[in-house]
This record gives structure tokens, C-alpha cells and sequence, in this order.
């Protein structure tokens, strides 16, 4: 039988690469998840977004008994949906856009 091991190993970043942290010092160098580039994407794509629900809206009649044309017009049934494709897309890249990093780092 072997007697039971009774050594803890801590398996938190600061005991893996030997760096522990003084006490009442913080990490000075903060990471964010997304670059300013990243952020621009982003505010882009939101706003094409916006523009094309708000293209989308409308063309309703007040009066049920008369039928409104405006419903089916362009603006409704191809640029709308377009922008919002389109904003979807941007979206997308900007989640996944990573720059490249100046010190070589993958």
C-alpha cells in the first residue's frame, strides 16, 4: 500500500510561473479582452443595426379596412433587412477580430 500523500499543489497562475504577488500590490498591467479596433466594430455594427430596424418600421394604416401599399415597398424588403445583414456581419467580426501583437506573442 502507499502511505496517502498529504502535499498540496496550488495550481494558480502565480504558482506556475513563480511570480507571486506582494502583498497589497496589484497587477499594474491590465488586459482587456478587445482592442480599441474592436470596439470601433462593434459601435459600427450596433449602429447599422439600429438604422436597419429603424427602416424596417412603419407602414402600418390606421384604418384596417384600407390597405396600405407602403408596406411592400423597397426600403422594407431590401435595404432593411441588407443593413441588418450587414450589421450582423460587422458584428461578427468584430468578436472575432484579433490584432496582431507587436511583441510576437500568439
Amino acid at each position: 500500500m502507499k502511505p496517502a500523500n498529504n502535499t498540496h499543489k496550488n495550481n494558480s497562475p502565480e504558482s506556475r510561473n513563480g511570480n507571486k504577488p506582494k502583498n497589497g500590490e496589484e497587477s499594474s498591467k491590465t488586459t482587456f479582452a478587445f482592442g480599441p479596433v474592436n470596439y470601433i466594430l462593434l459601435g459600427v455594427g450596433i449602429l447599422l443595426l439600429g438604422i436597419g430596424y429603424i427602416l424596417l418600421s412603419g407602414g402600418g394604416s390606421d384604418d384596417p379596412n384600407v390597405f396600405n401599399h407602403d408596406m411592400f415597398d423597397n426600403r422594407r424588403l431590401v435595404v432593411a433587412p441588407l443593413l441588418i445583414v450587414i450589421g450582423l456581419v460587422v458584428e461578427i467580426c468584430a468578436i472575432m477580430f484579433r490584432p496582431k501583437s507587436d511583441k510576437g506573442e500568439n
